[in-house]
């Protein structure tokens, strides 16, 4: 039997590998996603770099000195002109936009009466920076009539920020649960697709198969069992050999992007990061103090065990759902009858993506994410977002990791049993569209 299954695995194994379309995606994704990643970061930059020009006419007395030029907008000032005079200055120089303050005997009537006037609709980013001078202005007057003076004003408004500390003593920093949470979706994201996209190529193999009337020769000399293992297990090492060259390839490429394309990536300053340990903040000795402790942060992630996990959650998740699609390939005589069976199997994957944010980014040790992390069907997607936080103290106790590694063990002895059943009675059956209630009763043969 293990002869065989081998055999059965290095076949499907060989025929994705080999295939054209496959060696295309395998070269070209890495180069896409890399190309992707450049463009955004040009478009930021550019994006960044565009200052609009507004011009004001301030007919009153306030506001003399408060508008001054900041990275994303300039003042030109007007005077001596009309309303109307400085509308067409303003669409002649092709300014973004005219501030217009007019007369008044106090700052809350000037205020009430100011416009902006644009071509179209005002970017938010100009309109609260705008905002913010007046509503600072009408602060100042309005605490300056209960008799509070300028200088008690700057006090009243400094901001303040709560210190945060571990209880070693460490500082801690705003947003690290949110990145760390992300970077464990971006894990758990890829495992998704991943499910997706190779359970559907089981599916795709196991109807040619059928209708083109092979299976019909395959099954004479293995059983059905062997061979949908056997074809399960050989797209998932096609799947993960892809990943690895992609990991390889994209992180070379994405280094070459940095070192031609100068891109700022500046959460990984390399000015910072020597070597790992008692170095501490030292590492990241060039950086800003803010900036150095999210870099270190990101830098302590426990990036072996999320490699690691992804690739356990990978396999064990994709064993689960490619055994679904195995069945649901086995039980149809083509791929438009597949669609009333799809979106019951990517609705927990789904979930897993949406609840996961929500819950983790919130709360990574809530109730809600641990249960979603350890319930087999959400597990591989929404447990990577956890464990970039690490194992043990301060990270995903050990228990629940091995707990969740264990259910999915479970499940998918589970499910291939099931699946096989439905298997071995659906891929001889031709010319009939299953329906629930018949796929429940081929479980009980």
């Amino acid at each position: 039997m293990a002869n065989k299954l081998g055999l059965i695995i290095k076949r499907e194994y060989l025929a994705k590998v080999r295939n054209r379309s496959f060696i295309v995606m395998t070269i070209l994704s890495p180069l896409l996603m890399v190309g992707m990643i450049v463009l955004i970061a040009f478009l930021a930059k550019v994006n960044d770099d565009e200052t609009r020009v507004v011009s004001v006419l301030n007919k009153s007395s306030f506001f003399q000195s408060d508008f001054y030029p900041s990275k994303n907008v300039s003042y030109v000032h007007m005077d001596d002109l009309t309303l109307e005079q400085a509308k067409d200055s303003t669409n002649a120089l092709e300014y973004y936009g005219l501030l217009y303050i007019p007369e008044g005997k106090t700052v809350e009537e000037v205020s009430r009466s100011a416009y902006l006037f644009t071509k179209d609709n005002p970017s938010t980013s100009v309109t609260k920076e705008l905002e913010d001078v007046f509503q600072n202005q009408l602060r100042q007057d309005r605490l300056q009539k209960l008799g509070v003076t300028s200088e008690q004003f700057s006090t009243v408004e400094k901001p303040f920020e709560i210190n945060l500390s571990t209880f070693d003593g460490e500082k801690s920093m705003r947003g690290v649960n949110e990145i760390k949470a992300f970077i464990g979706g971006g894990f758990g994201y890829a495992i998704m697709m991943f499910i997706i996209i190779y359970g559907g190529f089981v599916m795709r193999s196991v109807i040619e198969e059928k209708t083109s009337r092979i299976i019909e020769v395959i099954i004479s000399s293995v059983k059905p069992f062997q061979l949908m293992l056997g074809k399960i297990i050989g797209n998932s090492l096609a799947g993960i050999t892809q990943f690895s060259i992609w990991i390889i390839s994209a992180s070379a490429l994405l280094f070459l992007a940095v070192l031609i394309f100068g891109i700022d990536l500046s959460a990984l300053s390399s000015e910072g990061v020597v070597t790992p340990g008692a170095a501490g903040m030292s590492q990241f000795g060039g950086m800003d103090s803010d900036m150095a402790m999210y870099a270190k942060e990101i830098y302590d992630i426990p990036w072996g065990l999320l490699i690691v996990s992804f690739f356990i959650y990978f396999v064990l998740g994709y064993l689960i759902y490619s055994s679904i699609y195995a069945a649901i390939g086995a039980a149809v005589d083509n791929e438009t009858d597949t669609q009333q069976f799809i979106f019951p199997i990517i609705l927990p994957l789904m979930l897993a993506i949406y609840v996961g944010f929500f819950s983790v980014f919130s709360n990574p040790h809530g109730p809600i994410a641990v249960g979603f992390s350890l319930f087999p069907l959400t597990s591989p997607i929404v447990m990577l977002m956890r464990l970039p936080g690490g194992i043990g103290e301060g990270g995903v106790p050990l228990w629940q990791f091995l707990l969740s590694v264990f259910l999915l063990v479970v499940t998918f002895l589970g499910i291939v049993s099931l699946a096989a059943k439905i298997y071995r009675t659906g891929i001889l059956m031709y010319g009939k569209k299953p329906t629930y209630k018949e796929l429940i009763k081929w479980l009980r043969y």
